[in-house]
């Protein structure tokens, strides 16, 4: 995996476009140094345009990651970096896609429906490199993007608990409204399927799909510039 590709890797500049200190943390327990720049992507997709929750959020993951590249283009800084990754993750419950709650009411009505039963965690992610030449476009960037699939089950929720949870704080800024790596693990039955991916980060796959560009040789590439997106 990527233990052994570790020394060119810590050689790039990889860019991190997320604000998840959760994200961020799981790049550090990989060993990878990553610079992060949140991207300002505002996430106004169509839902109902994509044929699964984790195809729309691939597709935001892309749209975060193109819109951390052109603005460094921008800043004319984009010339040294090797590497951007976008995620992006949401919670899927009988079609309905939950995303982070507007407010403590909208968390308690997500918690409230999550209790007892069991959804779906999608977490989308996308690998842009800005110098690596797309096959079938002939140009750069590259963009190879997926996403992961694991199902959670919860145990049953009285209001109480869901109150008091509610008032920890965690589950303001999480999709779904909880945090399966902190208190919100108390909330959690069973995982089936890759647990970091419910923390926001499918760390398997993405050292899959990230060694299958390095043994293409397509992270080595490097061209004089940066193509606009």
């Amino acid at each position: 995996m990527l233990i052994r590709h570790m020394p060119l890797l810590l050689s790039k500049r990889i860019v991190l476009a997320s604000a998840s200190p959760r994200r961020f943390e799981l790049f550090q327990r990989m060993g990878l140094k990553v610079e992060v720049i949140p991207s300002t992507f505002e996430e106004t997709l169509d839902k109902l345009q994509y044929a699964t929750p984790g195809d729309y959020a691939a597709e935001t993951a892309t749209h975060k990651a193109i819109e951390v590249s052109r603005r460094l283009i921008q800043l004319e800084s984009q010339r040294n970096v090797d590497l951007i990754v976008g995620a992006d993750t949401v919670v899927e419950l009988d079609g309905m896609i939950l995303e982070k709650p507007r407010d403590e009411k909208d968390a308690f009505r997500m918690l409230s429906l999550l209790s007892g039963r069991q959804h779906k965690v999608y977490t989308g992610v996308v690998i842009l490199l800005p110098h690596a030449t797309d096959p079938t476009l002939g140009q750069a960037p590259l963009l190879r993007s997926f996403y992961e699939e694991t199902a959670v089950e919860f145990g049953n929720l009285d209001e109480a608990t869901i109150t008091a949870y509610i008032a920890t704080g965690e589950p303001m800024d999480k999709a779904g409204s909880y945090g399966i790596q902190d208190a919100g693990a108390s909330l959690v039955k069973s995982v089936n399927g890759c647990f970091y991916n419910v923390v926001g980060f499918p760390i398997h796959r993405f050292c899959l799909e990230l060694e299958s560009l390095i043994g293409s040789g397509m992270l080595r590439e490097n061209n004089p510039a940066p193509t606009e997106l």
